[in-house]
């Protein structure tokens, strides 16, 4: 009996983003069944991999032993009647397979038997049979197979992982992820940056409604809306309400830039970030009844005491209730001065959106190069973070030129750097010959033809740039840029 494993779990026993492992599987060196990998086919292709079967008991014990314990482990670990229900589960195939393996057991007993009962009046040629097929059966049954103990690890911590969190795919779209922890449907899929439909997220409007296709869900909050007998009948639930208690899939909705409405809500201030004279970050709180619902790259009108402007949303969807806008300093502007000299955390500020549809095409798995000028860094870093949630891109570079406000986070994307194998930075400076940057930019890809490049700046800069690497040999559906102000 083959031993199946969705991919985004195997990306995590193997300690690999799922977009290295989707190169494999397209390279056709990894055979996949229905979207899932075969335990002996993933053991073959990697032999090398240390694998840790209480990698995840230690990350609970080391949770555990902090001094916040109560608050941070509640938040790791599923709540306790999702908890009980996994581990009956585990319980339940525990039995299967012992179940299976008495049952084999009689099998063989029956087959000694039979061997016997046939040896009793049998030829010398089918006495030699007989025993031959005897000892190759016990022989084989007392082996080890080279890769059991890999196996028997493999599962193991899959298992574990089974326990501590769930799969879920979403269909017809194909997006997949982990639900972690406390985290409803909708929590884990907003996490990871994939955007259902949603209105209240806290049972009230019925609009996360989804069908469960397979598995299992157990309600793990109090909701209000009344679901109609034929939406029961049809297996629907409320996304924001249930948690998996195994790996599911579900129909629901995957919405694009087009399908996502104009919201207005007021959010809370949580700091104003000055970077420079220039250059400030404002960090907003939206209300747990009201998240913005967008995508990386979209952008949002602001309003504080009479002054409003647009501006590109710098954070990722995945970052909850959270919501960070770069704001470039213009004196005597009513919205900008109070950023940067009178706004305060707990003020309140008018949120309008989002509009735009410079998003990341969610359905390429293309390298991907970032182009930023400026202050674009903001729409920039929004698709740079979503990208990363989704773990999609085969390689992320990014390119930002300074302007006047300078290389305001030049500190985090080192840090990105650091932290994955595929991100690669590539700062410039600011310069007076962006036609000469820009050429030698292009030149360092002579395969543009891969790649996808989304680009963030003026009108002006992002038409040069456009120029520069359509003509290098970048298809032109595969350019994606946002018009950015000053």
């Amino acid at each position: 009996m083959s031993h199946l494993l969705p991919l985004s779990r195997v990306a995590k026993l193997i300690n690999q983003p799922r977009h290295k492992l989707q190169e494999v599987i397209r390279s056709g060196l990894l055979a996949t069944f229905d979207g899932m990998v075969e335990l002996e086919e993933l053991l073959r292709m990697f032999p090398e991999v240390k694998w840790d079967d209480d990698a995840e008991f230690r990350r609970v014990q080391e949770i555990k032993d902090k001094a916040f314990a109560k608050r941070v482990y509640e938040g790791v670990l599923p709540g306790k009647d999702v908890l009980a229900a996994r581990l009956t589960e585990l319980g339940d195939e525990y039995a299967a397979a012992r179940t299976l393996l008495l049952h084999y057991g009689n099998v063989m007993t029956w087959l000694d038997e039979k061997i016997d009962e046939f040896d009793e009046d049998a030829s010398p040629e089918t006495h030699h049979a007989l025993h031959s097929v005897r000892a190759f059966l016990l022989r084989n049954l007392a082996e080890m197979p080279p890769d059991a103990l890999l196996a028997q690890t493999t599962i193991a911590q899959e298992r574990i992982l089974k326990v501590m969190s769930a799969h879920v795919t979403i269909q017809p779209s194909g997006h997949e992820f982990i639900v972690e922890g406390n985290d409803t449907l909708l929590d884990a899929a907003l996490r990871n940056g994939v955007s259902l439909n949603y209105g209240c997220s806290n049972g009230n409007c019925g609009e996360c409604k989804a069908r469960l296709v397979s598995g299992e869900v157990k309600k793990v909050r109090a909701y209000d809306y009344v679901m109609k007998q034929v939406d029961k009948d049809a297996g629907m639930i409320l996304m924001c309400a249930y948690a998996p208690v195994n790996d599911v899939v579900l129909d629901a909705s995957v919405e694009d830039a087009n399908a996502i409405p104009v919201q207005r809500l007021n959010a809370k201030v949580k700091s104003v970030e000055i970077f420079n004279p220039q250059m400030a970050a404002l960090h907003l709180l939206t209300p747990r009844s009201q998240r913005l619902r967008y995508l990386g790259g979209q952008s949002i009108d602001v309003s504080i005491d009479g002054g409003h402007g647009r501006y590109a949303i710098a954070s990722c969807p995945c970052e909850d209730r959270n919501i960070e806008l770069q704001i470039p300093h213009r004196p005597g502007d009513v919205l900008t001065d109070a950023v940067f000299t009178a706004l305060k955390a707990g003020d309140t500020v008018a949120l309008e959106g989002p509009f735009g549809e410079f998003v990341l095409d969610e359905d390429s798995p293309r390298p991907v190069i970032f182009l930023a000028f400026g202050v674009g860094f903001a729409p920039i870093k929004s698709l740079v973070q979503h990208a990363m949630s989704l773990e999609l891109a085969e390689s992320i570079d990014l390119h930002w030129v300074a302007d006047e406000a300078g290389l305001y986070q030049d500190n985090l994307c080192r840090t990105w750097t650091d932290a994955l194998d595929n991100f690669n930075y590539l700062p410039h400076a600011m310069t007076d010959d962006l036609d000469a940057l820009l050429k030698s930019i292009v030149l360092d890809y002579p395969d543009l033809q891969r790649f996808d490049v989304y680009a963030a700046g003026s009108a002006e800069q992002l038409e040069l740039a456009r120029l520069h690497f359509v003509g290098e040999g970048l298809h032109d559906a595969r350019w994606f840029a946002g018009v950015t102000g000053d």
